[in-house]
């Protein structure tokens, strides 16, 4: 049996660490996913889940992905686990596009979607890929690739054979009403 997979219901259960690459989507435009999702039970729910029982080759689920824990929900058409020494080291998600949203510490909503997100647990990098999109009250971020270094906060978008980026910074709401 799969250590990471509840064969009664056919959810799998994924390590919380996971729940970081959600909470780096956000950063970008300086907002912060909601810290309490972190405690929360991770759910997935797939049409497929395919896997060796130890470390030599990923687990893949597909046919319609659903990732919820607290606030965080997440749509992919595949997602792709790689394991190193028991712990979660990559986490590659796939669709047309991956779709995220989850609710920040503020309360406030933030959107998410990208053909690829690509989280690489070793490095602390979040890369989304093809169609990458950031949207929250404070503003949006938008291009062919956006790359988040969750250890040093540097964010990178555009470049060469990225695109251009386009990003929309909204006015802070002032308590006065200006």
């Amino acid at each position: 049996m799969n250590p990471g997979v509840d064969n009664r219901k056919g959810r799998a259960r994924v390590l919380p660490r996971f729940a970081l690459l959600l909470a780096a989507l956000l950063l970008p435009l300086a907002a912060h996913a909601r810290k309490t999702d972190r405690d929360q039970p991770m759910d997935i729910d797939a049409g497929r889940q395919e896997g060796a029982l130890d470390e030599r080759a990923p687990t893949v689920l597909s046919q319609g992905v659903v990732i919820t824990q607290g606030t965080l929900h997440i749509q992919s058409d595949r997602a792709e686990i790689h394991l190193r020494d028991g712990d979660i080291s990559r986490t590659i998600l796939t669709g047309r596009p991956v779709q995220l949203r989850q609710e920040m510490d503020d309360g406030q909503p933030m959107n998410a979607r990208a053909q690829t997100v690509d989280y690489d647990l070793s490095t602390d990098i979040v890369t989304l890929t093809g169609d990458a999109y950031i949207e929250q009250p404070r503003g949006t971020m938008a291009g062919q690739r956006i790359v988040y270094n969750m250890a040093t906060g540097h964010v990178e978008s555009g470049g060469q054979n990225a695109g251009r980026v386009q990003m929309r910074i909204n006015p802070r709401n002032r308590p006065d009403g200006g």
